[in-house]
């Protein structure tokens, strides 16, 4: 099961006196802050919540590709990853799928 950024808009918009159209642009906006952040090679940090950065994943002569099995040369490049912050692991550490 997923829940859309229109889905979150919608229990926001429950919420608080906005419109749907502002809050959408709040939304966008926060998005836009994080990528422009962690692009300028910031850590993004929310405090119960995690921390978004960039790591560097190291090149290598011989990776294969999963859909062909092709071996491949790869470039080092960004990867962003994400660690949960305490709450959130402590809230999500009984959920099971």
């Amino acid at each position: 099961m997923k829940l859309t950024k229109a889905e979150i808009v919608n229990n926001i918009y429950e919420c608080v006196d906005v419109n749907k159209k502002d809050i959408h642009l709040i939304i966008d906006s926060f998005f836009d802050e994080v990528k422009n952040a962690l692009v300028d090679g910031k850590i993004v940090e929310l405090r119960g919540f995690g921390t978004f950065e960039v790591k560097t994943r190291k090149a290598r002569d011989k990776a294969r590709n999963p859909k062909t099995g092709e071996i491949i040369p790869v470039d080092s490049h960004g990867v962003t990853v994400f660690r949960p912050g305490k709450e959130l692991k402590e809230l999500t550490w009984n959920v099971k799928n």
